[in-house]
Order: structure tokens, then C-alpha cells, then sequence
């Protein structure tokens, strides 16, 4: 069984350039690569087309990437949380595609199962649609929507082995096993790393055939984005 263990983030982003296009798995700031991320910052590429569900905040996740001008071009379905992001639309600094979010998952998962585009309700009538080639079935009007690809993926799960294979926690799965299959190299950073083997193959979320490098994370802060709590009973 192939070993696709690599020491760190350092290592596991090897090859990464300017201009590539790049999938980032997570939802908010759920389930982020957080390791990767601080890696392309400390890298400094740059004109990175990044599909994302949403941009991170402000001083965290791709927030910190769009603070330092890496990111050319979003394509995401959620951007409401980042002021930055917001300037540098409405600027004109930085392009944006916005997808609804199903259609985003989908476009990610028809990438990975090499189906080049498929028919969608969602977005038609409006702007989404714009340019799209439409299609009626059974009386209702459906969009054409494209796969996507990147050139890396990035993904975080809890557990992973040394075949590549990744099991997610909770919410934390969200956008991460479609855009596993995505990727052209994925890279998966898990909070445990265990021998090939360990891991009950029913319980496995995304095989590792899909995975080309792994490595454990450190220092995960899971920060919470919007923190909501019931007020204290007396």
C-alpha cells in the first residue's frame, strides 16, 4: 500500500505556483485547512483562483489570504462575514462568482466523478443564470452548470491514515469529500494520523485513492464564528 505521509504542510504543498486555482474545503469556519492556509501565506503566491464556500473572516481562514492580495478570483456561495472581501469587490480588486450552494457542492462533485456539466433549478430567472445555456424538463426551466476543477485541493479531516483514506467529524465533513475528488493533487491534514489498516473501512468518508498527500496538522484553533449562547437561567 502506497505511503502518502509528507512531514508538514511545508512539504505537502510542494509545487504550488502563482495563477493556480485552488478548492478549500470548510464551512465558515468549520472544517478549514487552517495548515495550509498559513502555509500559502507564508508562501506569498499569488493571482490564486480559490473555491471556497465562503471567504473566511477577516483575520482568519482565506481572510488572511485576501488580506495579503493573493487571491485574483473567489468563487464561492457565501461572502457575508468579511469586510475585507467586500472592499476589495466593490473596488473592483478582486473578481467574484457567487453559486448557490447546491450547486456548488455539485459542481465540485461532478468534477471529481468526471461529469462535465448536468442541469440545476437553481439560480434560473435570476443573475446566476445570465449567459447560461437553459433547458426544460417536464415543465420546469434548469440551468447548465460546468464542473470544477483546481489544481490542488485542500482538505481537513479528524482522522486519516497512511493510505490517504479520511474520516470527518460532524459538521466539519460539509464541502471536504467532494472537493477531495477533486483536485488534480489533494492534500488532506487530519488531527490523527494512524497506520493504514486502523481505520474500519465502513466508517472511511473519502478513500484514499482519491488523496496524494497527507500530513497531521498542528495547533488547530477552531475558532467559532458566530458564538451563540442561551442567556444564564437564575
Amino acid at each position: 500500500m502506497i505511503n502518502k505521509v509528507v512531514a508538514n504542510a511545508t512539504e505537502a504543498l510542494h509545487g504550488i505556483t502563482d495563477g493556480m486555482t485552488l478548492m478549500l474545503g470548510g464551512f465558515g469556519l468549520c472544517g478549514i485547512p487552517e495548515n495550509s492556509i498559513q502555509e500559502l501565506l507564508r508562501r506569498g503566491v499569488k493571482n490564486l483562483t480559490c473555491i471556497s464556500n465562503n471567504a473566511g473572516v477577516d483575520d482568519f481562514g482565506i481572510g488572511l489570504l485576501l488580506q495579503t492580495k493573493q487571491v485574483r478570483k473567489m468563487i464561492s456561495s457565501y461572502v457575508g462575514e468579511n469586510a475585507e472581501f467586500e472592499r476589495q469587490l466593490l473596488s473592483g480588486e478582486l473578481e467574484v462568482e457567487l453559486i448557490p450552494q447546491g450547486t456548488l457542492a455539485e459542481r465540485c462533485r461532478a468534477g471529481g466523478a468526471g461529469i462535465p456539466a448536468f442541469y440545476t433549478p437553481a439560480g434560473y430567472g435570476t443573475e446566476v443564470g445570465e449567459g447560461k445555456e437553459s433547458r426544460e424538463f417536464n415543465g420546469k426551466m434548469y440551468l447548465l452548470e460546468t464542473a470544477l476543477h483546481a489544481d490542488f485541493a485542500f482538505v481537513k479531516a479528524w482522522k486519516g491514515d497512511t493510505a490517504g483514506n479520511l474520516i470527518f467529524k460532524g459538521t466539519a465533513r460539509n464541502f471536504n469529500p467532494m472537493m477531495a475528488t477533486a483536485g488534480k493533487i489533494t492534500v488532506a491534514e487530519v488531527e490523527e494520523l494512524v497506520p493504514a489498516g486502523e481505520l474500519d473501512p465502513n466508517q472511511i468518508h473519502t478513500p484514499g485513492i482519491f488523496v496524494q498527500r497527507i500530513f497531521q496538522g498542528q495547533h488547530y484553533e477552531k475558532r467559532i464564528e458566530q458564538c451563540t449562547v442561551r442567556a444564564t437561567a437564575h
